[in-house]
């Protein structure tokens, strides 16, 4: 692995932040006194970003708002958020083991994710998972952000890294997207936040639990080995 950079994206494949996350949207619910909406109802649009949580909360009860509303609702949400990032949200079961075994195997860690940066980074803090990752990028942090492969590229180049060795895993279309068009091999996780199942988004390899990440990235790198060689 020594070789390698792993770039992972943060909700939903990191880290289990539904929680925190409709907490904070049924917080600018209540502040129209609009009741709680289920996390079972949410979690699918949280790889879509906060806005389209809240407009889809809104549209749970029949109503939509104009643009300007919807800003101000985004504003309070992003505040509390903020101010409550870690509360109940938690890492994956095995996924500190996997990126702890991945690093004793020399590889280099990377979060490629479209949450703000530093809204990332507090998250993590939070976690004290920081330290393990070389390049953490948000949404903010370049011009661009996922689908734009760009996006991923400069993370992988900002860990130092090198695309032609990299992988990346994530939990939503977005991810794969971002992917394919950086032409980097990628792996679906399938517990996270997507409104079309895992295993029909595309990628090279799919995951029910971080406990078998380390053979995924193993057979994949095998398989791009293969691929390499030249034909005889």
């Amino acid at each position: 692995m020594r070789d390698m950079t792993i770039v992972f994206d943060l909700d939903g494949t990191l880290i289990d932040t539904a929680p925190d996350l409709v907490d904070a949207t049924n917080h600018v619910l209540a502040a129209l006194k609009l009741s709680a909406v289920p996390e079972t109802d949410l979690r699918n649009w949280i790889s879509f970003g906060a806005r389209r949580m809240i407009t889809e909360a809104l549209f749970h009860h029949g109503q939509t708002l104009t643009d300007p509303q919807v800003d101000d609702l985004l504003a309070q949400f992003l505040d509390y958020y903020e101010a409550n990032i870690a509360n109940r949200s938690r890492p994956y079961p095995g996924i500190v083991d996997a990126i702890d075994q991945l690093l004793d195997q020399g590889a280099t860690l990377a979060v490629c994710t479209n949450k703000r940066e530093a809204l990332s980074l507090s998250l993590l803090n939070e976690l004290d998972l920081t330290s393990r990752f070389a390049a953490i990028a948000g949404r903010d942090t370049f011009p661009v952000f996922k689908p734009d492969p760009e996006h991923l590229l400069g993370t992988i180049r900002l860990a130092n890294g090198d695309p032609a060795r990299a992988i990346m895993v994530g939990d939503s279309a977005t991810d794969i997207a971002t992917a394919k068009a950086a032409r980097i091999p990628v792996i679906a996780v399938s517990f996270g936040y997507t409104d079309v199942p895992a295993a029909q988004l595309g990628a090279n390899a799919l995951i029910d639990c971080h406990t078998t990440l380390l053979q995924a990235i193993a057979q994949l790198r095998q398989d791009s080995a293969v691929a390499s060689k030249p034909a005889i």
